[in-house]
């Protein structure tokens, strides 16, 4: 790609044990253009092939620099520390050895950069779901493209966006404040670098263009160190470093540590409680950290935060140990929440979490319908239909009166909605309500190839109920039955449908689908391959 910006970039890329992949990540970075004036790949003591990857790859490339780590730092942020020092680009743009900068990306930056004397440019970024290639934006909403925030404190919520890798930094603004990474093993790095870039007050600017590809391959058999959570020491390694940010930011500029905090319960603290699983020594443990964690939080952090973090947090301080429904608990984490039944009120008629536990669910009286964590069930109602129960919530929903319900199915890889027809709903005698959706798989597989989805097409499956009051919610669909069993259906078009509904790590319902013979190879193939990783992951 032609490139318009005179050599400006350094491109720092960083690899540990990683000669499979630091050449893709490194040829992504001269793809560039002559906008990346040097690529400097800091190998923090490989004991694989990554340092001879990086010297042939060097002997071929003179734009490329090489520096070999006599020690392993145990980190991500003293090798990048050495890029910084070792750079002599106008600007740093950071890259880690396992994902890749998307054609133009650095054009894009520097040319916003430039238009807007920003010393901070940031870009879209997707995480990239390998093998099956599934892209889930970053932050979707965060940023406004051609937006320039002229000091931090005007837009708090930019905390959020804890990245490195989606943003260039000019050199100068991080030699003169003295901007680099914690040393050593700290595990979220980004964290506190970003806290400590955010608390300089940059002006800020804001290119739509995708800047950056996140690689997530979570069957490898060494998953990077942010997915690397099969014990309670990721959590503490998280909860450490938002701790150290919080109070960076804090002593810059109140509004943004609070901001820090805000987020760590509406993003973090769910994140992680949706995932606890079933151990219940790493159910304790994390449970012991995330009270003592909490127990520092201003109370009117917590109460700025949305109403489904504050009753998470209630619950967390109301018992010393996970309660005996915690499976509840991470239901109400997922995105959508959603609040299963049973429903308790207290003795004066308030929501609460339950009879044994009755913490009051502050404001749900009063949410909006559309921010009700409404739970629907689903079972199968025969071929191309399923059955659904839409449960009451406190007297909520029925006092804005259900009067519809509409499957959607979303594809996993992002793009727009397949909607079905709109089906009424039928009181039910529990005091709910119900209805049978049909919907045609073979339509929906079509729309898929459309979307240039392939061999294996994934969907979220969800459903949104209207009212006659004209509100509505949309939520999850919570698997009931026989409505995960896989199904071979024949078609017109494809010769063979193959059908697998599935429960996702947060229970909701969501379908591969895969048309033609090719396609059904490709989705029993890739079953086996998540099969074999997980029992190698045991």
């Amino acid at each position: 790609m032609n490139s318009s910006n005179p050599p400006t970039v350094s491109v720092v890329v960083i690899a540990y044990n990683d000669a499979g992949l630091v050449g893709e990540a490194v040829s992504s970075a001269l793809a560039q253009g002559p906008v990346v004036a040097e690529v400097i790949a800091v190998n923090d003591a490989s004991s694989d092939g990554t340092a001879r990857v990086l010297d042939e790859l060097a002997a071929v490339h003179p734009r490329l620099k090489v520096v070999h780590r006599t020690e392993n730092s145990g980190g991500c942020g003293t090798p990048r520390n050495d890029g910084i020092a070792a750079a002599s680009g106008r600007y740093v743009l950071f890259l880690d050895s396992d994902d890749i900068l998307p054609p133009g990306a650095a054009d894009a930056l520097v040319r916003t950069a430039e238009e807007h004397g920003a010393p901070v440019t940031v870009g879209a970024a997707v995480r990239r779901e390998l093998p099956q290639h599934h892209d889930v934006p970053w932050m979707p909403g965060l940023h406004t493209p051609g937006d320039v925030i002229e000091r931090p404190v005007d837009r708090p919520d930019l905390v959020r966006d804890t990245l490195c890798v989606n943003k260039l930094y000019a050199r100068s603004f991080l030699q003169d404040h003295g901007l680099r990474f914690p040393d050593g093993r700290f595990v979220y790095e980004d964290f506190v670098f970003t806290a400590r870039v955010l608390a300089a007050a940059p002006r800020i600017a804001v290119t739509g263009d995708l800047v950056y590809v996140w690689h997530v391959r979570r069957s490898a058999a060494q998953v990077s160190i942010s997915l690397d959570r099969k014990d309670v020491g990721n959590w503490r390694a998280r909860i450490e470093a938002h701790r150290t940010a919080a109070g960076i930011l804090e002593e810059a500029a109140p509004v943004l540590g609070s901001a820090c905090r805000v987020k760590f319960l509406e993003y973090d603290l769910r994140m992680y409680l949706r995932e606890l699983g079933r151990d219940p020594e790493y159910q304790a443990a994390w449970w012991t950290l995330t009270r003592e964690y909490l127990d520092t939080f201003p109370e009117a952090d917590i109460e700025s935060a949305a109403a489904h973090a504050r009753w998470i947090v209630s619950v967390l301080r109301a018992t010393p140990t996970p309660p005996a429904d915690v499976e509840r608990l991470t239901r109400l984490a997922a995105e959508p929440p959603r609040l299963l039944p049973p429903y308790a009120t207290g003795p004066t008629g308030a929501p609460v979490w339950s009879e044994e536990l009755p913490v009051e669910l502050a404001d749900l009286p009063v949410l909006p319908v559309a921010e009700l964590p409404v739970t629907v069930d689903a079972e199968p109602a025969g071929r191309g239909a399923v059955r659904i129960r839409v449960h009451d919530l406190y007297g909520r929903l029925a006092e804005a009166g259900p009067v519809t319900a509409q499957l959607s199915f979303l594809p996993r890889a992002g793009g727009d909605p397949v909607l079905a027809q709109p089906v009424p709903l039928q009181p039910d005698r529990s005091g709910g309500w119900i209805a049978v959706l049909p919907f045609r798989l073979a339509d929906l597989a079509v729309t898929g190839r459309r979307q240039g989805l392939r061999r294996m097409q994934a969907w979220n499956v969800g459903v949104g109920v209207r009212c006659t009051d004209g509100s509505s919610v949309f939520t999850s669909l919570r698997p009931q039955g026989r409505l995960l069993r896989r199904r071979a259906l024949p078609s017109s078009r494809y010769g063979v449908l193959l059908a697998q509904p599935y429960r996702t790590g947060a229970g909701a319902l969501a379908l591969r689908l895969a048309p033609g013979a090719e396609g059904a190879l490709y989705l029993v193939r890739n079953r086996i391959h998540r099969a074999r990783a997980g029992r190698g992951a045991g």
